[in-house]
C-alpha cells in the first residue's frame, strides 16, 4: 500500500514538473516545493475533490464532463494557496495546468495498458488474503 502511495506521489510530482515547464504562469521555486505541492495536491484530490465532484455533478453532466477540468483547476489553485513554493498566477494558468495533467494521466494510463499487454491488475489486500482484480 505504501509503495502505491509513493508511486502516485512520484507521478504527481513528475506531472507538476511538466506543467511548470509547459504552462506559463505556473512555477515552483524549489525541488522541495515541488514534492510538497505534489503531496498536497494528492491529499486535496483525495479528500476535497470527490465532494466538489458530487456537488457539481449536474453541471458536469450538462457540459459533458468538461466542468471536471474546472474542478481540477480549483484543486490546483487551492494547492498553490497552501504551498508557498508553488505559484499559479490565475485561473487560466490553473485551467491549462488541469488540461496538461489530464492529458499526462491519459498518456500514462495508455502506456500502462500497453506495457501490461492490455490488462491492468490492481493488487488489493482483503482480510490478509491478497486478491487480484482485473
Amino acid at each position: 500500500m505504501i509503495i502505491g502511495f509513493l508511486f502516485l506521489w512520484l507521478l504527481t510530482a513528475i506531472g507538476l514538473w511538466v506543467v511548470t515547464a509547459i504552462v506559463p504562469g505556473v512555477r515552483v521555486r524549489s525541488p522541495g516545493g515541488l514534492w510538497t505541492a505534489a503531496l498536497v495536491l494528492g491529499l486535496v484530490n483525495a479528500f476535497i475533490r470527490p465532494l466538489l465532484w458530487l456537488l457539481t455533478l449536474p453541471l458536469t453532466l450538462l457540459t459533458f464532463g468538461l466542468f471536471a477540468l474546472v474542478v481540477n483547476a480549483l484543486m490546483i489553485k487551492l494547492t498553490a494557496a497552501l504551498v508557498t513554493d508553488f505559484e499559479v498566477d490565475g485561473f487560466v494558468p490553473a485551467l491549462l495546468a488541469a488540461v496538461v495533467m489530464a492529458l499526462l494521466a491519459l498518456v500514462g494510463f495508455g502506456l500502462l495498458q500497453w506495457s501490461t499487454m492490455g490488462e491492468v491488475h490492481w493488487l488489493i489486500e482483503h482480510n490478509s488474503n491478497p486478491a487480484v482484480l482485473t
